[in-house]
């Protein structure tokens, strides 16, 4: 299966080390957006797009680039790390998913886990969650990334 995971990481790696954590599990390459070959995602069996929250958000290069994606059909997931937890009923990654299947994706699943975020009210205490992803945050991305390879239907 052939797999490319595109993350937009800013600011301390954390959604880095995730798409690293995934990547081992599906053989995939962890690319940037600028990086991103769209005939490569055309021609990709599974295609995950990660990035960090900012603002509630996900990152504008990572939202960029699947806007510009043309029309087509695939697989993908969606990723991402904050400091804050989602709230349930508006989660970061909804946009996201909501623009892919626009494109004619079939999203698999997101997943999400806490991240060091240093935003402006929390740089002033050092930030949050520093010792974040952790191994049990990795682990869950590598066990979410092996249901992924392992089933063709939806997860989460």
């Amino acid at each position: 299966m052939k797999t490319v995971i595109v993350c937009a990481s800013v600011s301390h790696g954390n959604t880095r080390r995730v798409a690293a954590a995934m990547a081992q599990v599906l053989g995939a390459n962890v690319v940037s957006p600028e990086q991103a070959d769209l005939t490569e995602l055309a021609d990709a069996d599974l295609v995950g797009f990660g990035s960090g929250v900012f603002y509630t958000r996900l990152h504008p290069r990572l939202t960029d680039l699947v806007k510009a994606l043309p029309p087509g059909r695939g697989r993908a997931f969606v990723f991402a790390t904050s400091g804050l937890p989602e709230i349930p009923p508006a989660p970061f990654t909804r946009p996201l998913v909501q623009l892919l299947e626009g494109k004619g994706f079939q999203v698999e699943g997101s997943f999400s886990c806490r991240g060091f975020d240093t935003w402006t009210p929390f740089k002033l205490v050092g930030g949050i969650n520093k010792q974040r992803p952790n191994t049990e945050d990795l682990a869950a991305a590598q066990a979410f990334a092996g249901r992924l390879r392992d089933r063709q239907g939806p997860v989460s």
